[in-house]
């Protein structure tokens, strides 16, 4: 970050964000770029009308005691000369409380207006979405209007209009007013007219309403009543709001929008309400008596900036910061702490600092305890509820969604209500002691934050990067034996049958395979579900657990260098692409095979990416760390609404490829998923990095989670692109999803992502198989195409055991237990299907059968083969207890629960399922 955006972040960043999250929420109810415009503005105005208001009463007081004192001033200029006429003038000033810096106070409501305005026009003047956008006469709103044209010669209307009504607003305001101050603002209107004329519309437009609205202002000041005219009139556009949401279901508007809808309109009509009781019982007006404290509201506004702007993106940054990082386009994490503590210290601090500098001394102390408030609701918001949410991915999304029930909203709603209660409470009786809670609370957040980044700061520091600067490629032969495991991340393996049923063609390429439809994986998620499909069954969680003076981390090192070990001492050229949790980092640590430097090593993730879409993947996290923060405090009811299906209301700007896909249902979507891109981009240079040779034997282990990348795409290719409607395809190919009289479902998104992605795999490994062929190296290649684990979204009915539940509540759904498992053995010819039973940690055996003979385990001695696997029943881990390799990485995996099963993972009474959290060191739970 350079120093201008730094200081940009600060001042505008956070008027930046305010104007894209309302623009959002309004386009996204409204699903009109021109009406969102003009929501935009009425909700701006409506947010800083007591700002301006404030600067208008501050200004009307400098211009009256300047009035005041001119006659003196001028007394004392015609009388006195040199050094006595200036301390003159300092004592008339200092006698009368005055200091010419007051005079600045007549500027006010410009000096507010130039950052106002710098945002409005940074955001709405490269706005994506006003592209080709007509609004009423205008052609476009993101080009100048150019309404009349006469020959060669076009002229903008919009801006003459602006400046019309501006002038009508300053002759309206101005009135009694000197003729330097209606020189200023004169000169204002007409400098906005030169300087937007050639403006997008659309920023034109706005500003445009801006003037209206300062227009009817300025007649509501010279009302004898403005409180009841403009009571009503937000009363009358409550009674609209409510009118659009009982209308909204017959507009296809989602739930949720209309619930916010709704919300807008009863907030509306609370002003005439609270104006006809005040009326009616004459409520009198007591004044606070508390002072105001400017040390309460720096204490309180300090906690708020270093709880949201450091502490919280600090946390999840510290948890995994290796997650955050692009090796191929180095970018420290580190800098989106930086980012979010300008954002909030521009809010907090800045801009919460002007709204208590310009209030009147009553309205100071309402500040105060509404930021002491904050402190404490957001505190205990963030640290006590929606602690439960699962994996947050790298692009700040979580991996379910935002799953949060209607009861823990309105549990989280009741104690954060009487939590406020409480500490507006404590203000009242005990406002030092809250100043100095304050202030300690904003010390021991600090000192929690600097160990966060210190955290961070040693795992980024020991990246080397030059170990990922060579280009990945691997050898094939020819004349030799080739061992392919392709290690694909959550490729389910019930998929298979509806892929090929959709596209025949694709099974084709796929002749000679046997695909495993009975797998079992030993976890639901990669740490505990990999080891044994790298190792076999020395490393299953049993396994492990049982060799308890050894650390998780080294034991799955050891599981990795297995195969590419033994392969490289029997002669085989070894390459290793992308090996997964090497030494427990997020970002695999090639180091691991140090020790071994016949083994090729390289990072494939990433390394063909777009650097358009990792530079807006960087700034997409720049500025929505903080908006998580906001989110993870802020009461789980409006949640949702902040978290916006992990886009947080972003908007995408003009040429750029939107690095984060949006959409509302399961054939919809916009933008390109840069996750699901860095790991798609390596399937598809698959044959790029293929270098064929004559003679030799070879061994490649290649780990891709393209399948784990949640992303909609374009049908019937299956491929990425920047807008998919697969509206018309899904409805006309419904039936596709139904093989042998079972369906697999595809209603909600996520089910069809799934799908999708993990099509697009096999379509991308389907092409490089033909290249195996075309190059003459399909034949002798024995292929294993193996994933680690499912998922658990419930699409086909018989594996969903409803009667049962694992300890966090959830059904059981032994879809997450069945990996893809397909085998080409050499020379093998036809596709063939088998309902042997198998686990992902047959794959050691299938690897070396017919190419080391006797294979024995380098690090343990033992010998490699599947016996164990009908020598016991087999366990696997069934909660998601400990799925993170950041909290995972003791001696042995955590206590979780656990399942067993014998031979056939689609009979309900093969499983038997245990609930006790324990760590299990047997092939039997304890009594």
């Amino acid at each position: 970050m350079s120093v201008l955006s730094i200081l940009e972040t600060f001042f505008i960043g956070p008027l930046k964000l305010i104007f894209e999250v309302i623009f959002n929420i309004a386009n996204d109810i409204i699903v009109n770029p021109g009406i969102a415009i003009v929501f935009l503005s009425l909700a701006m105005n409506v947010l800083v009308l007591p700002l301006y208001k404030r600067a208008d009463a501050m200004q009307q007081k400098a211009r009256d005691t300047e009035a005041a004192l001119k006659d003196g001033i001028k007394h004392i200029k015609q009388t006195f000369s040199g050094n006595e006429r200036m301390m003159m003038l300092q004592v008339y000033y200092r006698q009368n409380n005055y200091s010419p810096v007051n005079a600045l106070r007549g500027s006010i409501s410009l000096f507010l207006e130039i950052p106002f305005f710098m945002a409005a026009y940074q955001f709405l003047s490269h706005l994506e979405i006003l592209k080709g956008v007509p609004f009423g006469p205008i052609a476009d709103l993101s080009a100048p209007d150019g309404l009349i044209v006469i020959g060669t010669l076009t002229i903008n209307v919009l801006p003459v209009i602006m400046t019309v009504i501006n002038f009508v607003s300053c002759a309206i305001y101005l009135r009694g007013f000197p003729l330097k101050t209606k020189l200023q603002l004169y000169g204002i209107a007409i400098f906005f007219l030169v300087f937007l004329y050639s403006s997008p519309s659309g920023l034109v437009f706005y500003w445009t309403l801006n003037n209206i609205f300062s227009l009817f202002k300025n007649i509501f000041y010279k009302l004898k009543n403005p409180k009841l005219v403009l009571s009503i009139m937000t009363f009358v556009l409550g009674i609209a709001a409510i009118v659009l949401y009982a209308g909204a279901p017959a507009f296809g508007v989602p739930y949720l929008r209309r619930k916010i809808v709704l919300a807008i309109g009863i907030l509306l009509l609370v002003p005439l309400a609270v104006y006809i009781v005040k009326s009616k019982l004459s409520v009198s007006k007591r004044e606070i008596k508390s002072k105001p404290s400017r040390s309460m509201f720096f204490a309180s506004a300090i906690f708020l900036t270093l709880f949201t702007g450091v502490l919280i993106p600090s946390n999840f940054i510290a948890d995994a910061p290796l997650e955050y990082i692009d090796v191929t386009y180095f970018f420290n994490p580190l800098w989106n702490v930086v980012s979010s503590f300008l954002l909030a210290g521009g809010t907090f601090v800045l801009w919460f600092g002007v709204f208590y500098w310009i209030a009147s001394p009553k309205g100071k102390v309402v500040i105060e305890w509404m930021m002491w408030t904050l402190c404490g609701v957001s505190a205990v918001d963030y640290m006590f509820f929606g602690t439960k949410l699962g994996i947050l991915t790298e692009s700040l999304k979580y991996e379910n969604g935002l799953a949060l029930t209607r009861n823990e909203k309105i549990i989280n709603l009741a104690v954060l209500t009487a939590l406020a209660a409480v500490f507006v409470f404590v203000f009242i009786k005990w406002k030092k002691a809250a100043k100095a809670i304050a202030a300690v609370a904003a010390a021991a957040v600090a000192v929690m934050s600097g160990i966060n980044v210190v955290t961070a700061q040693n795992s980024v520091s020991q990246i080397k990067l030059e170990e990922y600067e060579s280009t990945p490629h691997f050898n094939l032969s020819k004349e030799g034996n080739n061992v392919v495991v392709l290690f694909l991340d959550r490729a389910m393996g019930e998929y298979l049958p509806y892929i090929f049923n959709e596209n025949p063609e694709l099974a084709k390429k796929f002749d000679g395979f046997t695909y495993y439809n009975n797998v079992l994986s030993f976890g639901g998620y990669t740490n505990f579900g990999s080891p044994p499909l790298l190792g076999g069954y020395e490393y299953t969680p049993v396994e492990m657990n049982r060799r308890d003076e050894e650390l998780l981390v080294d034991k799955h090192n050891e599981a990795l260098k297995v195969m590419p070990v033994l392969f490289s001492e029997n002669g085989y050229d070894v390459t290793v692409c992308d090996p997964t949790y090497a030494n427990y980092k997020w970002i695999p640590d090639l180091s691991i095979y140090d020790d071994y430097p016949e083994i090729n090593r390289f990072i494939t993730k990433g390394f063909f990416g777009s650097p358009k879409i990792k530079q807006q993947t960087i700034d997409s996290r720049l500025r929505n760390f903080f908006c998580l923060s906001i989110m993870k405090s802020a009461p789980l009811a409006i949640q949702h609404v902040l978290y916006d299906g992990g886009d947080y209301n972003s908007m995408p700007l003009s040429e750029q490829i939107v690095s984060s896909q949006t959409g509302e249902d399961a054939h919809v979507a916009y933008g390109i998923e840069s996750e699901f891109m860095d790991a798609y981009n390596a399937l598809c240079n698959l044959k790029n990095m293929t270098n064929i040779e004559d003679e030799g034997d070879t061994f490649l282990l290649f780990y891709n989670d393209t399948p784990h990348r949640l992303a909609l795409l374009k049908e019937p290719e299956y491929e990425p692109a920047e807008f998919v409607d697969n509206t018309e395809y899904d409805e006309a190919h419904a039936d596709r999803f139904t093989v042998n009289g079972v369906t697999l479902a595809t209603e909600t998104r996520r089910q069809m992502m799934l799908y999708h992605t993990n099509m697009a795999s096999l379509l991308t490994v389907g092409d490089w198989l033909d290249y195996l062929r075309d190059e003459g190296v399909y034949d002798n290649t024995k292929i294993i195409i193996v994933a680690d684990h499912g998922y658990y979204l419930r699409q086909i009915e018989s594996m969903c055991f409803d009667d049962l539940k694992m300890p966090s509540g959830a059904a059981i759904d032994v879809e997450n237990y069945f990996p893809l498992l397909m085998v080409k053995d050499f020379g093998a010819k036809g596709f063939n299907t088998s309902s042997e039973f198998m686990t992902n940690a047959d794959v050691p055996t299938i690897a070396f059968k017919d190419t080391v003979d006797d294979p024995v385990n380098p690090f343990t001695g033992k010998p490699i083969n599947s016996d164990e696997k009908t020598a016991h029943d087999q366990f696997i881990v069934t909660d998601n207890v400990g799925w993170s390799i950041d909290v995972n990485h003791g001696t042995t995996y955590l206590p979780t629960s656990w399942a067993s099963i014998t031979n056939n993972i689609w009979d309900r009474d093969d499983w038997v399922f245990y609930n006790e959290q324990v760590v299990l060191t047997e092939y039997k739970m304890p009594d």
